[in-house]
């Protein structure tokens, strides 16, 4: 899987751009607030639908514009994919995959598979629970439609069961709650089944970049958090759930369920969610990116496209060579202030929202 070119009209800074990139490493560099992030923006929008910086779309249509617009083009499996996305000025979004509306996030997930990582990434390890989810919905969701669908169901199930909650926190409400509660435990048991086995898979590859990573002087262990034991499932998840139903009313939200889960973080045998040092977070978060690549490659036969936002600034030397050799065998995209590396890359200089112009190193 290969991004071939990128066109911008009005996205962020940029009144317009247009980029071709190569098959391994893409250098984007310049200096801080000349654009460099706003491009691979456009690319995670244009995989899934979302930006990762931002909630309001409408702050990615360029000043007094009426509308923004990314074009790519890419190649999977020897088949080209062309990916039009608008945006107008009251954040209203539209994408057509080779022409065809898309009306849906999901029918837009999987065309282009993306793996993001900036020095954000770092609140994965130490920042609440709901980081480490999303991480995992976010992979998932573009390697599995299943999970997508599993997921969203569960989504407005559990959005449903919280309102009744709330409003008729002092009313009989078991029979409605009994409703809901099948319905979370069905699509819920989904949701860890899937979420176990990508963790278990994840820790073997993680694993292996981060002993890499620290001269093999640490070991990295992930594990699933969950109320449901393991080979557990829908029946046992269900009974968990409506062992906490009073609990449930007296918060007024539901407390059990997979939106409650969470990755355990170990570096031997200490948890890293309370423990790891600033540089131990960092390369926790990388080899866990970079393992998502692995599983991602193995699941669909195709690498993803890499998204490294900043990130050599937060490594050593060594490291930073590391990295890069990690990399080999799929594009990339990476963003820095000035590249130095000898590595051989397409590098793109971007200055105040415009590519200045590219060269190659062979």
């Amino acid at each position: 899987m290969k991004i071939l070119s990128l066109e911008l009209k009005n996205f962020r800074n940029y009144e317009y751009a247009h980029a071709e990139f190569c098959d391994g490493l893409n250098v984007l560099y310049g200096k801080n607030a000349s654009g460099k992030t706003n491009m691979l923006e456009s690319i995670y929008l244009s995989s899934v639908f979302h930006s990762p910086r931002t909630t309001k779309d409408k702050e990615m249509v360029r000043l007094e514009q009426p509308y923004a617009t990314v074009r790519l083009m890419i190649e999977r499996k020897y088949r080209t994919y062309k990916i039009e996305l608008m945006i107008d000025s009251q954040g209203k979004k539209k994408v057509a995959v080779n022409g065809i509306p898309v009306n849906r996030a999901g029918e837009l997930l999987g065309v282009l598979g993306v793996v993001f990582f900036s020095p954000d990434e770092m609140k994965l390890v130490k920042e609440s629970p709901a980081e480490r989810r999303r991480f995992l919905d976010v992979g998932l969701s573009q390697q599995q439609k299943s999970y997508f669908i599993a997921l969203q169901r569960y989504n407005k199930t559990l959005k449903q069961k919280n309102n009744l909650l709330k409003e008729y926190r002092n009313s009989n409400t078991d029979d409605m709650l009994d409703v809901w509660d099948a319905q979370l435990a069905k699509e819920g048991a989904i949701l860890i089944d899937k979420r176990r086995e990508y963790v278990d898979t994840l820790n073997k590859a993680a694993g292996k970049f981060h002993s890499s990573m620290s001269n093999d002087k640490e070991q990295l262990r992930l594990s699933y958090e969950t109320s449901v034991t393991e080979g557990g499932g829908e029946e046992e998840l269900l009974k968990a759930i409506k062992g906490a139903r009073e609990k449930d009313k007296e918060l007024g939200f539901s407390t059990i369920g997979p939106h409650r889960d969470d990755i355990k973080i170990e570096i031997d045998g200490r948890d890293s969610r309370k423990f790891a040092s600033q540089g131990q977070q960092r390369t926790i978060a990388l080899a866990m990116k970079l393992g998502e690549v692995v599983i991602f490659k193995n699941e669909l036969g195709e690498p993803p496209v890499l998204l490294l936002d900043d990130v050599l600034s937060e490594l050593d030397e060594t490291r930073q060579d590391l990295l890069l050799k990690m990399t080999y065998g799929f594009q990339t995209i990476l963003t820095c202030t000035e590249y130095t590396l000898p590595n051989k890359a397409a590098l793109f200089e971007i200055e105040n929202g415009r590519i200045k112009g590219k060269t190659s190193r062979n």
